[in-house]
C-alpha cells in the first residue's frame, strides 16, 4: 500500500504541470479554428522597409490551444464514442451500478437486481460475484487523442472507505497510442471480517504503420481482488439492540474469533476470499487493397489505404487463481453449512485452485466495400490450451473452435448490422456454441434509434460444477449442457428509451444450500420490460425514471423482484460561468422477493424459499458540480435507515441476502481531474 500512496504522490505532482480542459469540453473538436490575438503588451514594435508591422511581444493565451480531439471504441467495435464529461448520473463515478446489490461493502460480492443471464461458450471458472470490480478485455476501451491526457479520481467515504482512479493516455505519434489505467477499492466495512482491497491495472496501446497496412494492438490487465467474508451476522434483531449501534460489536458467522480493527491499509485476508487474474492480449493484422495518397505540401505526404484483404492474429494469455481461506474455520459451521470435518474444533481450512490458458487465434476478414471498413466478413479458427492445478491433480485441456462474423454499419449511419457465430469443434467444451444476430436502424431526430436482437448459446456448466473442480465440495458430474435463448428490442428517442427482453433457459445449473449442485430440467422464461424517461418539471427541475418489470415462474431456481425502480429529482443547470451543477434527491427501490442466500466458501449465490427481503427504498441526497475539468461528488446515502425507537441513529438497516445487513448513514465525496498537456 505504501507503494502505491507513494507512486500516486509522485503522479498527482507530475500531472500539476498539465493544463485543465476548458469549459469542461471533452467533446472532440476536430478541425477547431483557434483564432490569433495580437499582443498589446509590448512597444518593441518597429516598422519594415515594406511597411508592414513586426511585432514582438507577449502573446494571449488561446484557449483553444488546450482543447484535445479525444474518441475511443471498444475491443472489437466499429463505433467511437466521445469522452463523457456529464454530471448528472452518480453511475459514472462508483464502482458499483445502482441495479446491482453488493453485501453491505464497496468490493464485497455483488449480483444483479436486473437478470442478466451468463452466456459465454467454452470453458468458465464459474466464479462471477466479483465481476463487477474487475478490468476486462472487452471494456478496454482504444483511445484517439491530439494531445496527452490524464484523469485522477478519489473517493472517500464513511468506515474509511477509500477508491483511487487514474488514467492516462497519449499519441506521441499520429499512429501510435499508449496509456495506462489504475484502480484501488479499499473498504473496512462497518462489521467484522468485511474488508476489501482490490487493485487493478491496464496497460494499452495500439499503433498502424506508416502506410497503414500493419497494426498491432497490445493490452495487458492485472486484477488483484480480495475480500473477507464473515458469513453474515448470526442474529438480525442485534441491529436494533441499543448496546449494537457499533456494528463492530455484532457477532457474525465467519472470522470473528479473530482480533479485528478497520483499517483502510489492511491488505491481507484471514478469512475470505482472494482472486487473482492477469491476462496478456497481443492482435496484429496486415491489409491488402488499394493505395492512395494526399499531398499535403511538397514534402509531406498522407498515406491513405482501403482493405480489401486482411491477415489477423490473436494471441491471449491468461492466468487465473481462485483462494478461499479460513484461519480460525469452527469445526461446527462447517459441519452443518458444507459437510466438512475438521480435525480440531478450530482449525486452517482452504480451497485452492490454479488455471493457465493460452489462444492462438487466425482470421481472414473481407472488405465488400472499399470506402466503408465497418462492413465486413470475418471466418477464423482458434486453439485454446489449458492447464488447471486442482486438488485432484493436473490436468490439460484443450479447445478447437471456428467462428464467423458479419458486420455492416453503413456509410450513411443508418443501419447497423451484425450476425456472429461460434463453434467449438474438439476439445474440453466440444458441442458449446453461440450464435447472435441484431439489427438496428436510426429513423429520424424524432423517433430515434430501434435494435433488434437474438441469440441462442448452447454451453458446458461452468467447470465449478465438474467434480475435478477443488471448490466442488463431493457433487456428481453428469450435468447437460446448457442452453440460453435470448431476444428483445429496443426504442431510444428524445422522449423516452423502452424495451424488452425475453430469456428462456433450458438445463439450468445452479446451487442449493450452501454448496450442492442441481439442474433444473424444465424451461424457465424471463420476461423484462422496461422504460427510462427524464421529465422536465420546470426550468432546470428534472425528474428522472427508470423502471423494470421481470416476471418469472416462482417455481424456478430464478429469484428476482418483480419491479424494479430507480428515481431521481434533479436541479441542474449552469450557474456563474463554468459551474455545471447537478443536486437532488435519489431514491431506489425493488419490491419483496426471496433473495438468493451466499455462500462464502464457494464465493456463489444459491437460491432458498424461506427469507423474504423487504426492504425500505434506499433513499440518497446528492450535490454532483463541475468546473471545467474539476468535477466533484457529495453524497448522504441510506437516509432511510433512520430509527428513533432506540434514540436518533441509522440503524434500521435494509438487507442484501439473507443475514446480510446494508450500511446505515454513508456520507461519500469524492474528485475527479481532467488534465490535457
Amino acid at each position: 500500500m505504501k507503494k502505491v500512496s507513494l507512486y500516486f504522490f509522485f503522479y498527482f505532482i507530475a500531472a500539476t504541470v498539465f493544463c485543465q480542459l476548458p469549459g469542461g469540453r471533452m467533446r472532440e473538436v476536430l478541425d477547431a479554428k483557434r483564432s490569433q490575438t495580437n499582443s498589446r503588451g509590448s512597444d518593441t514594435t518597429k516598422r519594415k522597409n515594406n511597411n508592414k508591422l513586426d511585432t514582438l511581444g507577449f502573446e494571449h493565451r488561446d484557449d483553444l490551444a488546450d482543447s484535445i480531439s479525444i474518441s475511443f471504441r471498444y475491443l472489437d467495435s466499429v463505433r467511437r464514442y466521445p469522452i463523457d464529461s456529464s454530471v448528472n448520473d452518480f453511475d459514472k463515478y462508483y464502482s458499483v451500478p445502482t441495479s446491482y446489490q453488493y453485501l453491505g461493502n464497496n468490493g464485497q460480492a455483488a449480483f444483479p437486481l436486473i437478470f442478466i443471464p451468463f452466456n459465454k461458450p467454452g470453458w468458465d471458472g464459474g466464479f462471477h460475484a466479483f465481476d463487477i470490480y474487475k478490468f476486462k478485455l472487452e471494456d478496454t476501451k482504444q483511445y484517439k487523442t491530439t494531445g496527452p491526457f490524464s484523469m485522477i479520481g478519489y473517493q472517500l467515504a464513511s468506515g474509511r472507505e477509500q477508491m483511487i482512479q487514474a488514467l492516462h493516455t497519449q499519441n506521441p505519434r499520429p499512429n501510435i497510442n499508449i496509456g495506462f489505467e489504475y484502480r484501488l477499492i479499499s473498504a473496512p466495512g462497518f462489521f467484522v471480517t468485511q474488508n476489501t482491497n482490490h487493485n487493478n491495472v491496464r496497460l494499452f496501446s495500439n499503433y498502424q504503420g506508416k502506410r497503414k497496412r500493419y497494426n498491432g494492438s497490445f493490452i495487458y490487465i492485472s486484477n488483484s481482488l480480495k475480500a473477507s467474508e464473515n458469513g453474515g451476522i448470526t442474529s438480525d434483531v442485534l441491529l436494533l439492540d441499543p448496546n449494537k449501534k457499533s456494528r463492530f460489536s455484532i457477532p457474525v458467522n465467519l472470522g470473528g474469533a479473530l482480533p479485528y480493527e478497520p483499517n483502510p491499509f489492511q491488505a491481507s485476508v484471514k478469512t475470505g476470499n482472494t482472486y487473482k487474474e492477469k491476462i496478456f492480449f497481443l492482435r496484429q493484422s496486415y491489409d491488402m487493397g488499394k493505395r492512395d495518397s494526399i499531398a499535403i505540401n511538397d514534402s509531406t505526404k498522407e498515406y491513405l489505404f482501403y482493405p480489401k484483404l486482411r491477415l489477423q492474429h490473436t494471441f491471449t494469455a491468461s492466468t487465473n487463481t481462485y483462494l478461499f481461506k479460513d484461519a480460525v474455520a469452527d469445526s461446527i459451521l462447517y459441519k452443518n453449512w458444507y459437510g466438512i470435518t475438521l480435525p480440531k474444533q478450530s482449525d486452517t481450512f482452504q480451497l485452492y485452485e490454479k488455471w493457465q490458458s493460452v489462444t492462438n487465434d487466425f482470421s481472414l476478414i473481407q472488405f465488400p466495400d472499399t470506402k466503408n471498413a465497418a462492413q465486413f466478413f470475418l471466418a477464423g479458427a482458434s486453439l485454446q490450451m489449458l492447464k488447471a492445478n486442482l486438488k485432484t491433480g493436473n490436468y490439460n485441456f484443450y479447445n478447437i473452435l471456428l467462428h464467423g462474423e458479419y458486420r455492416n454499419r453503413t456509410r450513411n449511419k443508418l443501419w447497423d448490422v451484425l450476425l456472429k457465430g461460434e463453434y467449438y469443434l474438439n476439445g474440453l467444451n466440444s458441442g458449446d456454441y453461440s450464435v447472435q444476430g441484431s439489427i438496428g436502424r436510426y429513423l429520424n431526430k424524432k423517433l430515434g434509434d430501434v435494435n433488434f436482437y437474438f441469440s441462442n448459446v448452447n454451453r458446458t456448466p461452468s467447470f465449478i460444477f465438474d467434480n475435478r473442480s477443488s471448490f466442488n465440495l463431493g457433487n456428481i458430474n453428469s450435468y447437460k449442457k446448457e442452453n440460453i435463448t435470448s431476444f428483445g428490442a429496443t426504442a431510444s428517442n428524445p422522449f423516452i428509451k423502452f424495451g424488452f427482453n425475453n430469456y428462456l433457459l433450458t438445463n439450468y445449473s445452479y446451487f442449493k444450500n450452501y454448496y450442492q449442485t442441481a439442474q433444473y430440467n424444465k424451461p424457465i422464461n424471463i420476461l423484462q420490460v422496461f422504460a427510462s424517461k427524464k421529465i422536465k418539471l420546470k426550468k432546470n427541475f428534472f425528474y428522472y425514471a427508470d423502471a423494470t418489470l421481470q416476471q418469472t415462474d416462482k417455481a424456478s431456481p430464478v429469484k428476482l423482484p418483480f419491479i424494479y425502480t430507480r428515481s431521481r429529482i434533479a436541479f441542474e443547470g449552469s450557474l456563474f460561468k463554468n459551474l455545471r451543477i447537478s443536486t437532488g434527491l435519489e431514491m431506489r427501490y425493488y419490491t419483496p422477493y426471496k433473495a438468493n442466500n451466499y455462500s462464502p466458501l464457494l464465493g456463489q449465490f444459491s437460491p432458498q424459499d424461506t427469507v423474504t427481503i423487504k426492504n425500505r427504498p434506499d433513499i440518497a441526497a446528492f450535490l454532483n458540480f463541475r468546473i471545467k475539468g474539476f468535477s466533484a461528488f457529495l453524497r448522504a446515502e441510506n437516509l432511510n435507515t433512520i430509527n428513533f425507537t432506540n434514540g436518533f441513529g441509522f440503524v434500521d438497516n435494509n438487507f442484501a441476502a439473507p443475514h446480510y445487513p446494508t450500511q446505515g448513514l454513508m456520507i461519500r465525496f469524492g474528485i475527479r481531474w481532467w488534465f490535457v498537456n
